[in-house]
């Protein structure tokens, strides 16, 4: 008598995930490997770089980003779905849906990132109104990379000032 062997199959094709992804660049692809909340910010990234494409603004750098982003999601879709299938044939995960969650970047009780997201809000509210220009904005927003690096830096200092 001849028996049988069964042999598991991974929950996900990397084939699949990528022709989703190259076919649907609006997060289909991170939603086929059951990343949903990724999935979601893929779409606002992606509905957000094909409006800035409308206005001709900033051109060719906008056209440059949302090429690389289309390429990006699709290798980032058939990676997670060979990440998934190696997890799932070492035993370490089940075919379980498992709910995702938002990472704390920031510890509680800080108020760097709202204080330069309100300051950032307040600019882009200016320039809406017209009391300052656009151009001026975008011919500032380095300024914005250099506070966070401030910042960053600063953290590093303190963090290690409190284990010494």
């Amino acid at each position: 008598m001849e028996e049988k062997v069964i042999v598991k199959r991974p929950p996900k094709s990397p084939f699949l995930a990528g022709v989703l992804s190259f076919f649907f660049p609006f997060g289909i692809g991170p939603i086929y490997n059951r990343q949903v909340m990724k999935g979601l910010i893929f779409l606002i990234v992606f509905a957000g770089l094909v409006t800035m494409q409308t206005t001709g603004e900033g051109q060719p750098f906008l056209g440059i980003l949302l090429g690389g982003f289309y390429i990006y999601q699709i290798i980032d879709a058939v990676q997670t779905s060979r990440s998934i299938n190696r997890r799932f044939l070492l035993g370490e995960e089940e075919e379980v849906e498992e709910a995702e969650e938002f990472p704390q970047v920031v510890k509680a009780g800080s108020i760097f990132w709202g204080t330069v997201l309100i300051a950032l809000g307040g600019i882009l509210l200016l320039a809406n109104f017209e009391v300052m220009s656009y151009d001026t904005v975008i011919d500032f927003w380095p300024v914005l990379v250099i506070v966070i690096g401030l910042k960053l830096i600063a953290d590093y200092f303190s963090k290690n000032k409190k284990e010494s």
